[in-house]
This record gives C-alpha cells, structure tokens and sequence, in this order.
C-alpha cells in the first residue's frame, strides 16, 4: 500500500488490491466470528466477550489493551500524531440470553448463530482489523482506539459509550461504528426514540365478577388497540414498533400481570413528545376502563441530530461506497453515533455484509459480501485519517 495520500482518488484506486489482502485473512476472520459469537454477551453481561476480544488484541501485538469501569473493551494502534484519535468500535451485547445455545454452524457461503450479525460480526471485525492493518503496511497518523462497547442495547442505553467519551482523556476526532449488517448501510443521523414498557398488573381485590374475568391480556389487549390507533404523519418520518408482549403461564390461568414493550422513532422531536402525551393519556383511560394498574417506564430517549448530507464524512464514506457499486442506504440510527454527534465528534455508522433472519436465533451472515464490507471500512478509515473527512475550518 501508499504510504500517504494525495486525495480520494488515490484510495479508492487502492480498494482492488485492499480486497485481495482482505479475502487473504478469511481463516483469521472465520475463527474470530466463531469464537465470538459462541461467548453469550446479553446487555450488562458482556465480560466474557469483552475479555476474549482484548486477549486477540494482544495477540495481534496490540500493547494498550484495557477496560474500564464500564464494561467496555479496548485497544490502541498509536499513530504519529497523538492529537488526532479515530474511534472505531462495534458494540459487544446481543439481544439473546446466556440460556440461548450458542452454537455457531459454518456452512457454503453463510455463517448462523444468535447474534451473528448483530453484532458478534462486527465485534469480530475489530478483532481482525490490527492483522489486516499489519498486513497492508498501513501506518495511521492518527491514533485508532478499537473499541467493544459494553451495555449498548434495550436498558444498557448506550452506557457504554456515554460513559467512556465523559471520562476518557484521549481526543476523538472522528468515528467509525461498525454493525454486522447491512452491507451499504450509512447512518450519520440520530433519530428521535422512545423506548418503554407498559406494565399491567391486575390489583388482588380486582373485581372479577363486575369488571369481567379479562386478565392482564386482554387490558394489554386494549392498550394495543388504542396505541394502533395514534396517527402516524409521513413526513417527518414517525413509526411506533410493539416489540414484546410477555403475560400467562398457563392453557386455563387467567394472567394478573403483563408486560408490553414498544419503541417509537421520528425525525421529528416534537412528534416524539406529543406521542409520549398521548400513550400518557391512554394508560389512564385504559385504568379508568378496566381497573387495572397500567404504568409506562421510559427505557431511553434519543433526541433528533446528526451531519448533513453534505458533511465532507458523508460525501467521502458515499464516493467509497459508489466505487464498490454499493448502492448507499441511507437511513437514521439510535445507535452509538447518537452519543458521538451529540458531543460534536463527526461519526458515520457502516455495515459490514448481507444478512438474514435477523433478531431469531438463526441469524445467517453471507460470507462473500464481507471483503467488501472490510475494504470499505478499510477506504472509510483512510479518508478520515488523510484529512479529507475534515470540514473546512
């Protein structure tokens, strides 16, 4: 490879043979995956994860491996300038319990496990990134901190990353988060979110006979019925996702408590808020209905913000993909770049290959996309660290 730079020309004239290096490390990445995504990681229970992440850190010759308070893993290729620090993390948990069999199947073309895409591949990218660097000759200006972000999903609430840009002393410059799937995807905006749990819990000296033997179901039931029925505008862009719905242990037991989960996304924060108004106000009609306890806990919250479509990051990341034929979908994230563009770090979120039933257990990942997911990475991380990603002063 170049030793440096000139412009984006010069790099994407490289990507032929960055990919040629990257199908070179399949094996390397292969067994990463693997091992990965055979470590349970729910959400506050990634250590194990973590610590096998830093362990191939320091096996690939890494010397500042590390991780905090937090949970969060982490590991350093200095560069030559020490004030210019690129973030490139993946985050560590998935949403399948430690219960889960973990098994991961290895077969023509695709790779299947809970978690495998998101976000056991992206995790396992981090890991192979320090041997494809070596292996290109690379040698950053900037300083690159890989990073496996610990509590990211459901009620961890990005506090992985919140906690680790409040307390760390190295200057960011600009950020990389690295998902499973899908290949093309760009995020370089947060959406508006709410994210909660509706409870209902049907009182001891409910009474049966007067209200009707409805049980908890049914009251969610209702609490379904009236949450479908909130106009959604087109634009700005406003949907409202029912996750769960968890009640009943039996064929003839009536359920005295239930638990629906939901998450509302808008481009709009005002729309956001007015939702939250109206799911206020349906609880309490649906308390006054039924009788029933029916409370709302707010999970997180996500204020609208994020780089313009013009952003030198975008433009650059966008011209990479369009070299690849990648055809860019753009679309707004609640994930860990909603934390880095809230504190004015410059930050796109990319995908490394296809995939397939996502969130089941047999999540699939397809192998042949993935060499060019890493050498769009690859491109994205040198145009960041050439200085063409920089807005102009």
């Amino acid at each position: 490879m170049k030793k440096s730079y000139q412009n984006i020309e010069e790099i994407i004239a490289e990507m032929p043979a960055i990919r040629e290096i990257c199908i070179s490390l399949r094996e390397t990445l292969l067994a990463n995956l693997v091992m990965l995504g055979e470590i349970p990681a729910p959400t506050f229970h990634e250590a194990a994860r973590v610590n096998f992440l830093l362990q191939r850190f320091s096996e690939c010759g890494l010397t500042s491996t590390s991780s905090d308070e937090c949970g969060n893993g982490f590991g350093i290729l200095p560069g030559r300038d020490s004030e210019r620090n690129i973030l490139m993390l993946a985050h560590a948990d998935t949403v399948f319990s430690a219960q889960r069999n973990h098994t991961v199947s290895v077969r023509a073309g695709k790779i299947t496990g809970p978690g495998i895409a998101d976000n056991s591949l992206g995790l396992a990218v981090l890991a192979t990134l320090p041997t494809l660097l070596e292996k290109l000759e690379i040698k950053l200006n900037s300083g690159l901190v890989l990073m496996g972000a610990a509590r990211s999903l459901g009620r961890g609430d990005l506090e992985g990353i919140r906690f680790f840009l409040e307390n760390n002393k190295i200057p960011i410059t600009a950020g990389i988060c690295v998902e499973g799937v899908r290949l093309g995807r760009l995020s370089y905006a947060s959406a508006g979110m709410l994210r909660g749990e509706i409870t209902c819990r049907v009182p001891e000296e409910y009474d049966w006979i007067r209200r009707g033997a409805t049980g908890a179901i049914l009251v969610l039931n209702e609490v379904v019925n009236r949450i479908l029925g909130i106009p959604l505008p087109r634009r700005p862009q406003t949907s409202i996702a029912l996750g769960s719905i968890e009640a009943g242990e039996g064929f003839n037991i009536i359920p005295t408590e239930g638990i629906l989960r939901f998450e509302v996304r808008s481009e709009s924060s005002e729309i956001v808020r007015q939702i939250a108004s109206e799911l206020d106000d349906i609880m309490a009609e649906v308390m006054s209905k039924t009788g029933a306890e029916v409370t709302l806990d707010i999970v997180a919250r996500r204020e609208p913000a994020g780089l313009t479509i013009g952003h030198p990051l975008v433009k650059q990341t966008r011209e990479i993909m369009n070299a690849l034929d990648l055809r860019p979908h753009i679309t707004p994230s609640i994930s860990e770049i909603s934390v880095m563009i809230a504190r004015g770090i410059p930050a796109v979120t990319i995908g490394i290959t296809e995939g397939e039933r996502l969130q089941e257990p047999r999540e699939t990942v397809l192998l042949e996309p993935m060499f060019t997911g890493l050498t769009q990475l690859v491109a994205v991380l040198l145009a960041i660290d050439g200085g063409f990603c920089n807005e102009p002063e």
